[in-house]
């Protein structure tokens, strides 16, 4: 497998380790499902050059892990976005399932089984951190704070940095960390005062005109709160200061995962924001929240964009293997 250098524009590396350089290089593509059209502009053009409009494929919350037949379900969504072969893909997050419970032996080797699947896709991928990707994070946890994984650690050595950016075809992309831990060893969804720094003086070597998308695994607009009768629940709370940084640039899209559903938004005629439901589902034993296993497709021509949530096919072979829904 040969990996493509794709520009990235990253922060200083904070931790004493060597600086990492994203890996780039699998990817993957998908089989439509079904959904509608929407342009992102009012002054989208009359017409986009050919050379302009390109394809990616954003898949998240994948909980890879060796049980229940994860792996047959995740190839098939390789498989199916090699069909596609979309320029990249971007995950949203939740690579694996878990590190979070810490486990030196058995974490290392959730990450292991994911890149060598990652090895599998025919084009670049980006990866976002999600929150079972902290790693030891949890009380439980036979590592402590001290072990050099410890949170983003297993993560970055694996990976590379938590949050970057790169640029494509005239369309900034720009990957966020959207996690910390708390003082009672639990995550929260938040954008740490480092990371806003930095995105703060990386938008001003963005021009005003480019167009942006950012992705992050915990929602930074969601309905499902209000949905649930918890209006602050499962987005990040800071997300507004993300947000007001971007006033003046041209936000059109972010994606996001965490929940585990398809959601779809159109904030005031100023940016789109879209839940890309889950490859896991509800842990490989069916839907969660009555959203089929999938994927979206995002499809760009010239200042507008496109998308469609693509079923990989898990749920019709979970039902048909042999002790399905068994670890």
């Amino acid at each position: 497998m040969t990996f493509q250098k794709l520009p990235i524009l990253k922060k200083n590396n904070t931790i004493g380790r060597r600086k990492f350089l994203l890996r780039s290089g699998a990817a993957a593509a998908a089989i439509p499902f079904l959904h509608p059209t929407y342009a992102n502009s009012p002054k989208s053009p009359n017409g986009t050059k050919k050379e302009d409009a390109f394809e990616f494929v954003f898949l998240t919350d994948i909980h890879l892990k060796p049980e229940m037949n994860a792996p047959k379900g995740f190839q098939m969504a390789i498989d199916k976005v090699n069909a596609l072969n979309p320029d990249f893909v971007i995950t949203g997050g939740d690579l694996v399932f878990d590190v979070m419970r810490g486990n030196f032996e058995k974490s290392e080797a959730l990450f292991q089984l994911y890149k060598k699947m990652e090895q599998k896709f025919k084009m670049p991928v980006y990866n976002c951190i999600g929150n079972h990707d902290l790693f030891a994070i949890y009380e439980e946890s036979p590592e402590t704070e001290e072990h050099p994984d410890y949170k983003y650690g297993m993560w970055e050595r694996h990976f590379g940095e938590t949050y970057y950016a790169f640029d494509h075809k005239g369309w900034h992309f720009i990957t966020l960390n959207s996690l910390d831990v708390t003082e009672n060893k639990r995550y929260r969804g938040v954008f740490n005062k480092d990371q806003l720094q930095w995105l703060e003086a990386h938008l001003k070597t963005v021009a005003p005109e480019t167009p942006v998308i950012i992705t992050t695994h915990i929602p930074m607009i969601c309905t499902y709160g209000q949905l649930h009768g918890k209006p602050s629940s499962r987005q990040v709370g800071n997300a507004h200061e993300v947000f007001t940084l971007l006033e003046n640039h041209n936000l059109k899209l972010v994606l996001q995962g965490h929940i585990h559903w398809k959601e779809f938004g159109f904030i005031n005629d100023r940016f789109h924001f879209l839940t890309g439901g889950s490859i896991a589902g509800n842990g490989w034993k069916g839907r969660r929240h009555n959203t089929k296993e999938g994927f979206v497709k995002v499809k760009i021509a010239g200042d507008t964009f496109s998308w469609e949530y693509i079923d990989h096919g898990w749920e019709a072979e979970r039902l048909k293997t042999k002790g399905h829904g068994k670890s």
